[in-house]
């Protein structure tokens, strides 16, 4: 062993192991010592990641000098100790520990092949008899994810320490005394009925098999394994694909950067949507008998609205409908009769190529994809005051953080490994506070609550911004040196103090008095956010006062400080960052900065003045201006508008009153079942590229499994669209996601164009991500190892300053009235993701959230007739939905919330397409509703 073998910065200490001279680092165990010399010791509760008890006693080694054996997994060096691993004593113990736990658990390695339980008794020569076997457990099969085997637990209590210590459930325990002790589910529940999330982490944390995946998964080697990024939510979870006979079979979590090796139950059990039997296949185009139809768009057998068509013919019927459109001068509006929805559900060089395609085949910016939905006018509110649209800090800074406030989001469903960060440092002493009208999982662990009434941010956040000002709490300093406006700010605040607004948001005073307090004092204070700020009518006001509150106090450009608007999808950042925005190019240069038009006209050979100067449509534009017969034509690529857009009804109208329209996914959403021409496109598991994640760390997302039939990648289809629409397209692309290691062809070369447009990822070459994996932009060169906190010097706008900008108490586009007297709240589910396109494919998610729910408090629900489970008729000023009733003390009163995955109860054929008139992001977030018992389903 070497000393620069050893962790950093740290003395080593000097020992004798195993008759050798050897060097620990000071906390380092002997264990961790022994395996960095390249000394295998047998351990079971020992995993690294996990706090080690020291329980299972099979690493247990000989000390010189002591009268016992000492268990190496929870004893550290000291100067001049003398380790033995493998003496005679050491070695018949290890051995006698082994075949106790073979008397418990005799036969590991059927539940899993790679026990290690199998493995170490191997090693230490250990034999499965010699000691009686304890009777057998029942097995509890009660959960569609994970099957538990008792028979199989050996207590190590790994499990038990990666649910509460990592990702912090406190689901499992050890029950019972003596020989009858056992791990329990709560209060030794079934544990399909238990409180447990399915995040995994017992699963992956079990040495034996005792829980493994329901799939049986666990009891066979894998042909091949693939190391990759999740495809959902905008964490960016690195894993690891377990492949047979091309099927994705279990999935592991990985030390990536975001997750350490954590997973949620999506990420972990959602994989099989890429196997589901509805998967497309092969290109589709609308049969001439079959008529559009916006009333009737759930889920059909293709066979009713489809024929079958090759590839050549598909795309060439694609073109020909674009063209004849763009032919047309009678059907063009101010920027033009085509327009297009990229995803970002895919890879950043897909969106690239998308956003391309659309400026540069059809004349128009008319370029939009889900962050109008999501976080528009979070962005918008970004670049007005700090001229970057980015997050300062990533978000598991929240360890460094002393106070974190977190707003209008609910991680512990949407964000589930990043609320395993704050669980863990809220163990640490940060003090969190929850500002939600919701009562949501993440209230037990803060110190502070604020069930604010919906809609009221703007009330609520001026009145701790009034606080630090006139209480003396500011950062003056920080002030004079980086922010501009601070007396315009303080002069708009003097109306907005805490007993001013306590009335308005619901929060008394001196609570209000006390968190800002907090905030304002703390070392260091960081601010999360998610679409219950954004998606708002005041949404862009509603992050103006985060920005404010963050400038004010100075409580930015450090670790564990800053701003972070959580990103919804995996790749939002990504597909913002590459341009998939109306009225900006890749890397957020502003279609009106003639340098940023001509950088791309060149880089892209096209003559000077071909792009246009002016912005183009949004999401919510485009689909009014389709209502309106301006836009004819529409290319959308892995998103779902008939689901996803405010009135659904509205939008599904627009969308089947196209003359053209052409969709490129992976299953027959609602928004393709009004297309004329349907390409089947590869899932995430089918395919190589990069993706951005919500703290700006770029990844390399790989290739596990082939496509099923015909589907091709989307990057190809676009490309071959390109070809037939006149651009000289050549990357190369293959039709089958793979990509080279060279950037010479195909995907690599997309991604080479992409950074000679962007500053932010100039260093990060297609190589460099081959051979690191994953690195945090901005990277300005080759050897620039990433920054993950950003504005640490200043801020990139012309003065080097940010802006300070007040805000206004505007109430919601549409409030309760007579008719309408309740708030409708939206959102995700743990288990179901977006639309549910893809989560609703997955057997195990679907089967454990199978249908529609609204959400009542209990007392709105009994004064409305409404016992659990009974059917409500929900409907506002658009439509109507029918679905059971979920009794939930967590909701305010009078207020009910509805998950936005079901079709056949679709929440946005409720919501208000108000636009926000800064970030145009519509008021998903809050409408006006009636609940009532239902006699019968509404239409949906």
């Amino acid at each position: 062993m070497k000393t620069h073998d050893l962790p950093q910065n740290a003395a080593p200490i000097a020992f004798t192991l195993n008759g050798r001279a050897a060097e620990a680092a000071p906390g380092e165990t002997l264990l961790q010592a022994a395996q960095r010399a390249g000394i295998e010791v047998p351990h079971l509760c020992h995993k690294d990641g996990l706090r080690s008890p020291g329980n299972c006693r099979a690493c247990v080694v000989e000390i010189a000098g002591e009268r016992v054996l000492a268990p190496s997994c929870c004893r550290s060096p000291t100067p001049g100790m003398v380790v033995t691993t493998d003496s005679p004593r050491a070695a018949a113990a290890q051995k006698t520990v082994l075949e106790l736990l073979l008397s418990d658990a005799p036969d590991t390695a059927a539940l899993k092949h790679d026990s290690e339980l199998a493995y170490w008794a191997q090693v230490a020569g250990a034999k499965a008899g010699r000691f009686p076997f304890r009777a057998a457990a029942l097995q509890d099969l009660s959960h569609p994810a994970m099957t538990v085997n008792l028979d199989a637990c050996i207590q190590c209590t790994r499990c038990i320490r990666a649910c509460r210590e990592t990702q912090g459930n406190d689901v499992l325990g050890l029950a019972f005394r003596g020989g009858h002790a056992q791990i329990v589910f709560d209060q030794n529940d079934p544990l399909g009925a238990s409180t447990c999330v399915a995040c995994g982490e017992c699963v992956q944390a079990c040495p034996t098999g005792a829980i493994a995946p329901a799939n049986g998964a666990y009891a066979h080697a894998s042909q091949k394994q693939v190391d990759s990024v999740c495809p959902f939510c905008g964490v960016g979870c690195q894993l690891t694909y377990h492949v047979s006979d091309e099927k994705i079979e279990h999935v592991e979590g990985i030390a990536g950067p975001a997750n350490e090796g954590r997973l949620c139950v999506k990420g972990r059990f959602g994989f099989d949507y890429a196997h589901s039997p509805e998967r497309l296949t092969r290109p589709l185009i609308r049969r001439a008998d079959a008529p559009k139809d916006p009333q009737s768009v759930m889920r059909r057998d293709w066979r009713e609205l489809f024929r079958e068509a090759s590839w050549d013919e598909a795309l060439d019927v694609a073109a020909n409908g674009f063209k004849q459109v763009m032919a047309s001068t009678s059907a063009r509006g101010r920027q033009g009769p085509v327009a297009g929805f990229g995803s970002a559900k895919g890879t950043n060089e897909e969106a690239y190529l998308f956003q391309k395609l659309i400026r540069t085949a059809f004349d128009t910016h008319n370029v939009d994809h889900c962050t109008r939905l999501c976080h528009a006018s979070s962005v918008a509110a970004l670049m007005e005051g700090l001229g970057s649209a980015v997050v300062t800090n990533p978000l598991r800074d929240v360890a460094h953080a002393d106070v974190v406030l977190l707003i209008g989001a609910n991680p512990a469903q949407n964000h589930p490994v990043g609320a395993t960060w704050i669980k863990n440092a809220v163990k640490q002493g940060m003090k969190l506070v929850l500002a939600d009208p919701r009562r949501t999982e993440l209230a037990r662990h803060s110190w502070k609550h604020l069930g604010f009434k919906a809609g009221t941010d703007v009330a609520l956040l001026n009145a701790l911004l009034h606080t630090i000002v006139f209480e003396g709490l500011t950062g003056p300093a920080y002030i004079e040196a980086h922010t501009l406006d601070f007396a315009l700010l303080k002069q708009h605040l003097v109306d907005f103090s805490p007993e001013a607004m306590a009335p308005v948001c619901g929060i008394d005073a001196a609570t209000l008095r006390e968190v800002a307090r907090a905030y304002a004092t703390a070392k260091n204070a960081m601010i999360l956010w998610g679409m219950g700020i954004s998606q708002h009518t005041h949404g862009t006001d509603n992050a103006r006062c985060l920005i404010a509150l963050s400038l004010i106090t100075g409580q930015i450009g450090r670790p564990g400080t800053g701003l972070h608007p959580l990103r919804g999808q995996n790749n939002v950042q990504g597909a913002s960052d590459a341009g998939l925005i109306p009225m900006v190019l890749p890397d957020y240069q502003k279609v009106g900065d003639v340098h940023a038009r001509e950088k791309a006209e060149h880089l892209w050979h096209l003559p000077p003045g071909t792009l246009r100067s002016e912005s183009g449509l949004t999401v919510v534009e485009i689909i009014d201006a389709a209502h309106r017969r301006e836009i004819r034509a529409m290319l959308i690529q892995g998103e779902n508008p008939a689901m996803s857009d405010p009135d659904a009804t509205h939008a599904r109208e627009a969308l089947a009153g196209l003359d053209h329209l052409v969709v490129q996914d992976i299953f027959l959403t609602e928004t393709a079942s009004l297309a004329d021409v349907v390409l089947p496109a590869t899932a995430w598991p089918e395919k190589t590229g990069s993706v951005t994640n919500t703290d700006r760390c770029v990844q390399l997302g790989r290739k596990a499994v082939r496509a099923p039939g015909e589907a091709m990648a989307d990057a190809w289809i676009t490309e071959q669209l390109a070809r037939r629409l006149g651009l000289a397209w050549d990357y190369g692309i293959a039709a089958d996601g793979t990509a080279t290691e060279d950037a010479h062809g195909g995907v690599g070369a997309v991604f080479e164009e992409m950074r000679a447009m962007m500053p932010s990822i100039a260093g990060l070459s297609w190589a460099r991500l081959q051979r690191e994996g994953a690195v945090t932009y901005p990277v300005t060169s080759e050897s620039d190892p990433g920054h993950p906190v950003v504005f640490t010097d200043g801020f990139p706008t012309a003065s080097g300053r940010a802006t300070l900008v007040g805000a206004n108490v505007t109430p919601p586009a549409e409030v309760p009235d007579a008719t309408f007297p309740m708030v409708l709240i939206t959102g995700r589910q743990l288990e179901h993701w977006h639309t549910g396109s893809m989560t609703r494919r997955s057997g195990v998610l679907d089967a454990i959230e199978p249908g529609p729910v609204v959400s009542l408090h209990t007392t709105t629900a009994q004064r409305l007739g409404l016992p659990a489970g009974a059917l409500a008729q929900v409907r506002s000023r658009r439509g109507a939905v029918a679905l059971p009733v979920r009794l939930d003390d967590a909701m305010p009163l009078d207020t009910a919330f509805i998950p936005f995955a079901y079709a056949e109860a679709a929440a946005n054929l409720l919501t208000n397409p108000a636009l926000d008139p800064v970030g145009k992001i519509a008021e998903l977030k809050y409408c006006a509703v009636d609940v009532r018992p239902a006699k019968e389903p509404a239409p949906v």
